[in-house]
């Protein structure tokens, strides 16, 4: 079997839904539609096609004279070119061209992907990550109405300008989900590769005095407390609290994720398929955190494609305890993005099944294709 195409194939949006405001970037806006964007499909001489997130159309010429040609199961090789010769941004780079590449071995295979990385779980428990700050009363409110809708994990942004308000915010949503949610916490700290970004700065002071409070109010962990590459910081923080340290969201190599586990950096890894530029990436850190006993929760991948690649690996890992599904209803729902699939999957009881059929197991729906 031979490659013998890569198409950019645009979306079109049936739909806008709303902006809101996310909180890890103060002052800007994050449009949720039915629709829109694109999509990659990689063509095959078998007839088979593989679908994965959509790319920057700047790059397609350069990555189909990598690719176009070379065995889909030879993907090790193809990804490693694609690394040398296509360079590329977090979120609009090769990882649709490599997540587009499992999908077509699945096919060939006969398999879902989480059966062929070697799963057995045939669902994951998804945790609804918000996308607003908002305030503690409000969100409060929307634990418990997430709660009453049968999901089990929340993730809050936590960043205001007081401790206090953060922790208000845990006190409130524990209030009002008792013992029926683990409550997860991001302090969206590492969005920068520098020093500064917009919103609330934490300091080393600020983040230890933030994680003993929220270890007394049982959260499962901290997410991203101090600067991406405060590498020590961050191991003396996680070496003095009990709490889960989690991070690793923007980091784009493999060097970066061996020194958090050699350096008891993080307890959670949370690598991201689309600033690693694929799946095939993603799966060496998961045999990484393994061996070092960490658990490993990959970053949200971007709200469609991504996500149900995400969700075959997780179910793959035996270290993986949950899915990241961004769900700030009601504009900020996971189902807008999920819109473009036919029969997507949903969170039913606290859990989303995988899909079971060959590759990503699922399509998009013709009424979306321009």
């Amino acid at each position: 079997m031979k490659i013998t195409d890569v198409k950019l194939i645009h979306l079109k949006e049936l739909e806008s839904v709303g902006s809101i405001e996310p909180a890890w970037n103060e002052g800007g806006l994050m449009h949720f539609s039915k629709g829109g964007g694109s999509f990659t499909e990689v063509h095959t001489d078998e007839g088979i096609v593989g679908i994965g997130p959509g790319m920057d159309p700047s790059i397609l010429d350069s990555v189909k004279n990598v690719v176009v040609g070379e065995d889909p199961f030879e993907i090790e090789q193809i990804a490693q070119k694609l690394k040398y010769h296509v360079h590329t941004l977090p979120y609009r780079g090769a990882a649709g061209v490599d997540i587009a590449i499992w999908d077509i071995i699945g096919k060939a295979s006969g398999q879902p992907l989480y059966k062929l990385w070697g799963g057995s779980k045939n669902r994951m428990m998804p945790y609804a990550s918000m996308i607003l700050l908002s305030t503690p009363e409000e969100r409060a409110e929307l634990a418990g109405s997430l709660m009453e809708d049968g999901w089990k994990a929340i993730k809050l942004r936590l960043h205001h300008d007081s401790i206090q308000e953060d922790i208000r915010t845990v006190q409130l949503v524990r209030e009002a989900v008792k013992d029926s949610m683990e409550i997860m916490v991001d302090a969206n700290q590492a969005q920068s590769h520098g020093k500064w970004q917009p919103g609330v700065i934490w300091d080393f002071r600020r983040a230890l005095e933030t994680a003993k409070l929220l270890e007394e109010l049982g959260v499962y962990w901290l997410e991203e407390p101090l600067q991406r590459y405060a590498f020590a910081d961050l191991e003396r923080l996680n070496n003095s609290v009990g709490l889960p340290i989690a991070g690793g969201e923007n980091n784009r190599g493999i060097h970066e994720f061996r020194t958090m586990v050699e350096n008891n950096i993080y307890d959670v890894l949370q690598p991201e398929s689309m600033v690693l530029d694929g799946i095939t990436e993603l799966r060496k850190i998961g045999v990484l955190s393994e061996f070092y006993g960490k658990k490993i929760v990959p970053h949200h991948g971007g709200g469609d494609i991504g996500v149900i690649a995400h969700l075959h690996l997780v179910a793959s890992w035996p270290n993986a305890p949950y899915l990241e599904l961004l769900n700030d209803p009601p504009i900020g729902s996971y189902v807008h993005k999920f819109a473009i699939f036919e029969d997507p999957p949903v969170v039913k009881d606290g859990w989303i099944a995988l899909p079971d059929s060959p590759g990503l197991g699922i399509e998009i729906d013709p009424a979306y294709i321009e």
